[in-house]
């Protein structure tokens, strides 16, 4: 079979089109023929090396989400899905198979999931870490209808997922974008709209004089830099970020702020989420957004457009 990988850590350059044996699903585990995975932040951290791998060997292969068809199911395993179905998982690339930049993945059944009615393989990829991502935070920050969101990097994928899956949840949320990125954000159901930048804390509050109830730092800028944002008693979560000195963590805990740490690995094989995932984009409350399609071959060039910055969805390998 066609994988996608990596002999060497580096630049998207060393991503390699590599032949590999054709995996076959043991006792508890699918295979999925997978026709769609995304590109995300996370690959680029195991192309450059800074994940520890399972993998005894090179290539080590990339992907933390595909979708496809599941063509085989384990002996013995016990899963409601079928041959034929379309589906979708989140992977774990460092796992010692290697993640989804492959035809073939082979799974654990509970981490594979049907996929949304009418979504094509390439939006459905877009869903399970993204969509997990998202569900995680917003059950750890535990809103009420009517409380109030902010969310930075609310104009990329797993902020706009946040966005929307909180006005579903009844909650009020403000987000910062660039000028550019306002339509969008008003699409995805964003109330209030702040200018983003390192300081945005300070716009959070003119928007919300008092603080949010809540924050997700979708944008990686730091909780330090953030938690002014927040009421006393609120909560922020982190996808990503640095860990509060001293004097920042003695504030939070005067001001009885909760961190949150989003571990989306804690939500594998969670099939309440998955399933609500796919009925809230079966019902258009969550838009599964691809910002383009690459083939398998040029997956150098889809990290370059990641690292670029810029776009909004994901970006798709199709094999």
């Amino acid at each position: 079979m066609k994988v996608v990988g990596v002999r060497r850590f580096g630049g998207p350059e060393v991503l390699e089109v590599f032949d590999a044996p054709e995996p076959h699903a043991g006792p508890g585990e699918v295979r999925i023929r997978v026709h769609a995975a995304t590109v995300n932040p996370g690959d680029r951290d195991m192309r450059i090396g800074a994940v520890a791998l399972a993998a005894p060997a090179p290539p080590y292969i990339p992907g933390m989400e595909a979708a496809g068809v599941l063509d085989e199911i384990g002996p013995g395993t016990a899963t409601r899905l079928r041959t034929g179905e379309r589906v979708m998982a989140m992977v774990m690339p460092n796992r010692r198979e290697g993640g989804a930049y492959a035809e073939y993945v082979v799974l654990p059944a509970d981490w594979v999931a049907a996929a949304p009615a009418g979504a094509s393989h390439a939006q459905a990829a877009t869903l399970p870490m993204n969509g997990l991502t998202a569900r995680q935070a917003l059950d750890l920050l535990d809103l009420a209808p009517g409380q109030i969101l902010a969310v930075t990097g609310g104009a990329g994928a797993v902020g706009g997922n946040v966005v929307q899956l909180a006005k579903a949840d009844g909650l009020e949320v403000v987000a910062d974008c660039a000028p550019r990125d306002a339509d969008l954000l008003r699409s995805l159901g964003a109330d209030l709209l702040v200018v983003r930048g390192d300081d945005v804390a300070d716009r959070f509050l003119e928007a919300v004089p008092g603080g949010v109830d809540g924050l997700l730092d979708g944008a990686v800028i730091g909780t330090s830099r953030l938690v002014r944002a927040v009421r006393d008693g609120g909560g922020i979560a982190a996808v990503r970020g640095e860990v509060p000195d001293r004097a920042r963590a003695v504030e939070m805990n005067r001001r009885r702020i909760t961190p949150h740490m989003v571990n989306v690995p804690n939500s594998l094989g969670d099939q309440r989420r998955m399933a609500a995932l796919r009925h809230a984009a079966e019902s258009g409350a969550l838009t599964l957004r691809v910002a383009k399609t690459l083939p398998a071959e040029q997956a150098a060039e889809a990290h370059r457009m990641m690292e670029a910055g810029g776009t909004r969805g994901r970006l798709v390998l199709t094999f």
